[in-house]
């Protein structure tokens, strides 16, 4: 079946409790979304607030996936950029798809959405996003349309002595 994809929707104690479990789930089975294993949702809540402050700042968007029986399976959040010379691209954070829903195409359809969304946007030409090496994460996303654009060797420390490259994807819309 497939998501039923929501830009900017309500934020209620449902949703907030669906984006901390999945964001909790997605990180314990080893997702790259800002977290290293094991994490608990008080672990994941203050980054979600920080996620929640930039939407009601209007800095960010929330893109949410629900699944057939309305649970929270996907999100992406917009970030728009703040530098007066870079505003003509968004940031694609915390991009992610529930682990029971993983390989049902869910990821490529959460992309298309976002890049939907990102379209309605006034003089946004561009999706940039960050992707931890080391996982294929690249090849999926080149696999999407995107294109690596940089990378910084070592740049993330998931563990001592396991350092990751920090690659950055770009999705030109224009």
């Amino acid at each position: 079946m497939p998501l039923t994809f929501t830009l900017d929707p309500v934020v209620t104690p449902e949703l907030r409790d669906g984006i901390l479990d999945l964001w909790t789930d997605v990180t314990n089975a080893g997702g790259a979304v800002g977290f290293v294993p094991p994490v608990t949702r008080e672990d994941i809540r203050p980054g979600l607030v920080r996620q929640f402050v930039s939407m009601a700042e209007e800095r960010s968007r929330l893109l949410v996936g629900h699944d057939e029986e309305g649970r929270v399976a996907a999100t992406a959040f917009l970030t728009f950029n703040t530098h007066p010379l870079m505003t003509h691209w968004l940031w694609l954070y915390t991009v992610m798809v529930h682990p029971r829903h993983q390989g049902k195409g869910h990821g490529r359809d959460l992309l298309a959405a976002a890049e939907r969304s990102a379209r309605t946007v006034d003089g946004i030409e561009a999706i940039r996003l960050a992707c931890r090496g080391g996982l294929g994460l690249e090849r999926f996303y080149a696999s999407c349309g995107y294109k690596e654009v940089g990378r910084v060797p070592n740049a993330i420390r998931v563990a001592p002595g396991d350092d990751r490259d920090d690659i950055i994807m770009l999705l030109p819309l224009t």
